[in-house]
């Protein structure tokens, strides 16, 4: 699964690629202060997602990558790392976050999996882009905010979480991860359906992206450079 990814571009570049998704009356709201380009995003790193806001706004904001753990994972355990992947959305719990409340669009220019090739190298990251200029896109998420402990130094806290939806992998992908793939988003249509979209409509973006958009590249870091 994916517990690697990198967003480079801007808080600018985030805001005009939103636009293709704004309808009259809405805005993006950026309450994220400043953003650093992350060339290695780790789970439980804050990041930059976009939900829904007041009105008909939406936000620019952060949340920590990892969703709630389910309970059945948590007996004897003093933290609750969270789920950065989401795939069986059937299970009850995840499906109370599937709504449009819940959904968000989570910015990343590039994302790796360890390669599963019999002759890769142990723990091996292959990163993956829409190209080697890596342009934005978006993973398809879903957020809530939640009170648990991750760390057992910090205690307990209350904050704002995320993680994004996986699908079986494309063509691209399954070589080096035969498991799955993020649910990668590339057009504007695809946003707006992913984040006003009834549940059902919504879901039907839980695929591999399309053979031929996704390339390879780099591998062997574990931050991709900037």
């Amino acid at each position: 699964m994916c517990n690697l990814y990198a967003q480079t571009k801007s808080q600018d570049a985030m805001r005009q690629v939103f636009r293709g998704v704004l309808e009259d009356g809405e805005d993006l709201i950026d309450t994220a202060g400043n953003l650093a380009p992350a060339s290695g995003i780790f789970p439980d790193y804050a990041a930059p997602i976009i939900p829904r806001g007041e009105g008909r706004d939406w936000t620019l904001t952060t949340a920590r990558w990892g969703m709630p753990t389910p309970p059945v994972y948590l007996a004897g355990k003093r933290t609750d790392p969270g789920v950065t992947n989401i795939r069986n959305v059937s299970s009850p719990h995840w499906r109370r976050w599937l709504g449009v409340e819940h959904r968000c669009l989570v910015p990343f220019t590039s994302f790796s999996e360890l390669d599963a090739r019999p002759s890769a190298l142990r723990n091996h990251p292959v990163w993956f882009a829409l190209g080697h200029d890596r342009p934005l896109a978006f993973f398809a998420g879903i957020r809530t905010e939640w009170t648990s402990v991750r760390k057992l130094k910090e205690g307990e806290v209350t904050a704002e979480f995320f993680g994004f939806l996986t699908c079986g992998p494309n063509d691209a992908v399954r070589p080096i991860h035969p498991k799955a793939m993020p649910v990668i988003l590339t057009r504007s249509d695809e946003w707006r359906c992913w984040l006003t979209a009834d549940t059902s409509e919504a879901l039907k973006l839980q695929r591999p992206l399309a053979n031929g958009l996704l390339e390879v590249v780099g591998e062997g870091t574990r931050a991709y450079p900037a």
